[in-house]
């Protein structure tokens, strides 16, 4: 890939405070002319996206990737062009499936070679690669679907926002429960002020995206059908271990994954923080295991503090559990009749009374210790994957672009870079964008490898 360069460093340290990052200043392409001379889709482009189709562009194809190549294609409008994974098994699922979209193992040489062919990138890679390629993407003026949570890094998270806003492009982070009537009422509610100011919010799901052992020992040979090096990606190098890494236990490692809070967190965050019109905390504390520098804790109580919005108290207190177990019993979470708590969920805790959100349910009103009836908002069902296909072709707006979506992302990740500092109370200025504390800093970015 001689004469390429991918995803230059400026491209996240322009955004973000200089004096915080420890990004290396090198490449990750040499950027071709034709990549710098891209800003937005020109005319013409829109003009045909408008009138008949969207090629769309895959990155990450197994698993819930297949799934966000699945539910995009279902659109009428969408027409899959490019697939790519760094797994040739889960290449060859999908190029079955779609066998007029031509394959890539790197999706590199995909923009290289297709740049002019495709007009919209769904990412759905490990957390690691979000940035990278989507920040790529958008740098050749593509609109962007990136899978949640949107980067595994906050300087990251600010970065993609500010490229999204500077291009005026299209995006939405895979957050599909966003769209559901259930979340959508929720937010409603609270807004409509069914249980008044709130003043508490406590998350929860007993999912166990942590490891406490140690990094595993020696090598294993890799897979034939894996690219080692494409999986590592910007990651630092690291020996092929069997059933650590790929495909699904990276979310347990701090180079790849964001843990159970980066994963389930920013589902069940994602209606509490709209419906109170959220930005990011002003301080942050965690209760887990000391760091062990490899896996993600197996067991957190993240406990935040939110200023002041018009739906909420002078500060929001929110709290969330996750691992085996969680949550914790709490006066906050006992239901009447003695009811078990949903598996995953969140409780608002307001003035007037308590609203108990289950995962994927609608909400349930609980004043004075007692069931109320809640008479739902009548709203209009919403498709997350189509409704990016159709702001693509400017028929809809998305209703978790990056704009949201990098706000969110930043809180969440504030808890997970926390879990390095257990007990510590921690105190983020918005505007300088950093911590007070002067050794969680050294985590709000990384180096990235060539590769």
């Amino acid at each position: 890939m001689a004469g390429m360069t991918i995803f230059r460093n400026y491209s996240v340290s322009r955004y973000t405070n200089q004096n915080t990052l420890k990004m290396k200043r090198r490449s990750f392409i040499k950027r071709t002319a034709a990549f710098s001379s891209v800003t937005l889709l020109p005319s013409a482009v829109w003009a045909r996206i408008k009138a008949g189709n969207l090629r769309t562009a895959h990155i990450g194809v197994g698993g819930m990737g297949f799934a966000d190549l699945e539910s995009i294609a279902s659109h009428d409008s969408a027409v899959v062009s490019a697939l790519c994974d760094v797994d040739s098994n889960s290449l060859a699922r999908a190029s079955s499936a779609f066998p007029k979209a031509k394959t890539f193992a790197d999706y590199r040489v995909l923009f290289d070679q297709l740049r002019n062919e495709i007009d919209a990138v769904i990412v759905s890679t490990p957390d690691h690669t979000h940035a990278p390629a989507s920040l790529m993407a958008m740098e050749l003026g593509k609109p962007v679907y990136c899978q949640k949570p949107l980067t595994h890094h906050i300087s990251e998270a600010r970065a993609v926002r500010k490229m999204a806003e500077d291009k005026n492009l299209v995006t939405q982070m895979g957050i599909q429960i966003h769209s559901f009537k259930e979340y959508r009422s929720a937010v409603k509610l609270i807004q409509d002020g069914i249980i008044g100011k709130v003043h508490t919010v406590r998350a929860w799901s007993p999912k166990n995206w942590g490891y406490n052992g140690p990094a595993p020992a020696g090598s294993d040979p890799v897979p034939e059908s894996l690219d080692w090096n494409l999986w590592l990606g910007t990651a630092p190098e690291r020996p092929y271990k069997e059933g650590f890494y790929h495909p699904v236990n990276w979310r347990k490692v701090l180079d790849y994954g964001c843990g159970t809070l980066g994963d389930m967190g920013v589902h069940i965050f994602d209606t509490p923080y709209t419906a109170l019109a959220l930005d990011v905390p002003q301080t942050v504390m965690t209760e887990c295991r000391p760091p062990n520098g490899f896996g993600h804790p197996q067991n957190n109580v993240v406990t935040y503090e939110f200023p002041g919005t018009a739906y909420t108290t002078d500060t929001l207190k929110w709290v969330w559990y996750d691992g085996p177990g969680a949550p914790a019993d709490h006066e906050d979470l006992k239901l009447p009749n003695e009811d078990q708590l949903p598996e995953q969920g969140s409780m608002f805790i307001g003035e007037k009374g308590r609203l108990l959100l289950p995962h994927w349910l609608f909400a349930k009103l609980i004043v004075d210790g007692e069931y109320e009836d809640i008479t739902y908002p009548e709203l209009e069902e919403q498709d997350h994957y189509h409704q990016f296909v159709d702001a693509c072709m400017d028929k809809d707006k998305t209703s978790a672009p990056f704009s949201y979506a990098a706000r969110l992302t930043e809180a969440i990740l504030l808890g997970v870079l926390a879990n390095r500092f257990p007990g510590q109370t921690l105190h983020w200025n918005q505007e300088k964008r950093t911590f007070d504390e002067s050794q969680p800093n050294e985590y709000l970015s990384a180096s990235y490898r060539n590769f």
